[in-house]
């Protein structure tokens, strides 16, 4: 693959789990011209001329829509790691209202392909608040009419860390059991490793598609295998 051909990115969520696997396997793998970093604060170590840092209001979008120009793929791993901890008009307004106003930008910059960290599970008519907040997330995405909009829908992310306290842990720990439980049509629900989780989005943007798309468990697999 040429420089010229190589797609360039646009990020937020990079200091997150799944953002900073996603950016280690975009680094690695040198499938991109440049990565523009959007956050709250900058993601430390990177050091390479491909990689440029700006610190954004992510409520905001006036703070970093001059930073998204010339590129092809956004990808928003940006969400609350505990949202039991946090007002539901909280979690609203950074999962739902600051990713909606990230990708207008995006879409108004001439981005094609938009990636979005989601969950398994969303749908706009839940009960389930968190479920519901996605489900409504992903149509208000749909209604931009990006080119290709990818939506990941990962079950339980594994980190190498217990990153959020004692429930994490009885999850980190019970996982590997539970897991085995998850055959046929309820692989969707089976865990993945967090730096798979983000080699699969790292690898999806090489994918020539159009239109939306939703990834699960499987569809991981197959890019895992797709990469390598």
């Amino acid at each position: 693959m040429s420089e010229n051909t190589k797609p360039s990115v646009v990020m937020l969520g990079a200091t997150g789990a799944v953002g900073g696997a996603t950016l280690k396997e975009l680094l690695k793998s040198n499938t991109t011209s440049k990565i523009t970093l959007l956050g709250r604060r900058e993601v430390e170590g990177i050091n390479t001329k491909s990689v440029s840092q700006y610190k954004a209001n992510i409520f905001e979008p006036t703070t970093y829509e001059e930073y998204i120009l010339n590129q092809n793929v956004a990808i928003c791993t940006l969400g609350v790691g505990e949202p039991s901890k946090i007002s539901k008009e909280e979690f609203i307004r950074i999962d739902k209202n600051a990713v909606v106003d990230f990708a207008k930008v995006c879409k108004s910059k001439g981005i094609e392909h938009f990636q979005l960290l989601s969950s398994v599970g969303i749908n706009s008519k839940s009960s389930n608040f968190f479920l519901r907040t996605k489900g409504e997330l992903v149509e208000e995405l749909e209604k931009l009419n990006f080119q290709r909009l990818s939506i990941f829908q990962p079950s339980m992310i594994i980190t190498p860390s217990n990153r959020y306290g004692f429930s994490q842990a009885l999850v980190l720990t019970f996982w590997p059991i539970i897991d085995t439980a998850f055959i046929g049509s309820l692989k969707k629900y089976k865990g993945i490793k967090v730096e798979e989780l983000g080699s699969a989005i790292a690898a999806n943007i090489l994918k020539d598609k159009k239109g939306v798309e939703f990834l699960s468990w499987k569809d991981f697999q197959n890019l895992l295998y797709y990469s390598n």
